[in-house]
């Protein structure tokens, strides 16, 4: 009896698996690739070396922390699109959702490259 008692209470403390799942998914929401993609890119940059390996992982971890990742592959697209010619793309250069997209990524690097760097 006492035993079936303390499992309730714990059953019924514990959240639910699909809540567990989404603070985890919040907490690493950023696939593998595209940090491996940031750091790649990082070292290529900055150097080749161990050192550089640590503060550009450290980097993106920090990017992480602060950008939820669909609102950093946003502006990574953002940035990417301008990178491309043409009148059809002039919206990435000049639309003011386009530009607040950019300066959020910009100050989340700025804040990495701070204390990572």
């Amino acid at each position: 009896m006492r035993f079936a008692i303390v499992v309730a209470t714990f059953c019924a403390a514990a959240p639910p698996a699909s809540m567990a799942q989404s603070v985890a998914e919040r907490l690493n929401d950023y696939p593998t690739a595209a940090r491996a993609d940031f750091v790649f890119a990082c070292m290529v940059t900055n150097g080749q070396s161990r050192e550089m390996l640590d503060r550009c992982s450290c980097s993106i971890d920090l990017i992480a922390s602060i950008l939820p990742y669909e609102r950093y592959e946003q502006a990574e697209t953002v940035l990417s699109m301008r990178r491309v010619g043409g009148e059809r793309m002039a919206f990435f250069k000049s639309a003011v959702m386009a530009e607040a997209m950019v300066a959020d990524l910009r100050r989340a690097q700025a804040e990495a490259e701070v204390v990572c760097f």
